[in-house]
């Protein structure tokens, strides 16, 4: 049996394309929205510091020093201790510091050094600046800069009984 052609108008037989490019499109979204970009576990470029032993503080390391600065009723400057020892101004702050650190002797010594500012809660803030300025370096005579200590620390402030 012959099949004909039933379509004897010589008209042409359209493809539908708008439908085509639907699915088309469906397959591109659902196989992008599957698609996991997975990293390798365990394949990282870390280096993690090995964990410390704990117990007692090691006899060669360095206890930080404590500045102390009070205030007094209107913020400003009532006094000055280091190491439960008064000072009456930063420039003797700063020589104090310099004799502890020693930098001439120990050269390296002076960035393992650490100075915990514990300031009053009222104290103005600039004379934190001028502590820190004190304990943290100079210029000498050829305008290059000494370092005295690099860490600085502060000690959680409390506020006034007051308050």
């Amino acid at each position: 049996m012959k099949i004909r052609n039933q379509n004897t108008d010589g008209d042409k037989i359209e493809l539908q394309m708008t439908p085509m490019i639907d699915i088309v499109f469906q397959l591109l979204v659902f196989f992008i929205m599957t698609f996991k970009i997975v990293s390798l576990e365990g394949d990282f470029n870390i280096r993690m510091p090995l964990a410390a032993q704990a117990g007692p503080p090691q006899p060669d390391q360095l206890v930080p020093i404590k500045v102390k600065l009070t205030a007094d009723s209107q913020g400003g400057l009532n006094g000055i201790r280091i190491n439960e020892r008064n000072i009456s101004s930063f420039d003797e702050l700063h020589a104090e510091i310099a004799q502890l650190v020693d930098i001439p002797s120990h050269p390296n010594e002076s960035s393992e050094t650490e100075v915990e500012l514990d300031c009053d809660y009222d104290l103005n803030y600039s004379f934190v600046i001028a502590a820190i300025t004190a304990v943290s370096g100079h210029r000498n005579e050829d305008g290059d800069i000494v370092k005295l200590v690099e860490k600085i620390s502060f000690a959680q402030p409390k506020p006034p009984a007051g308050s």
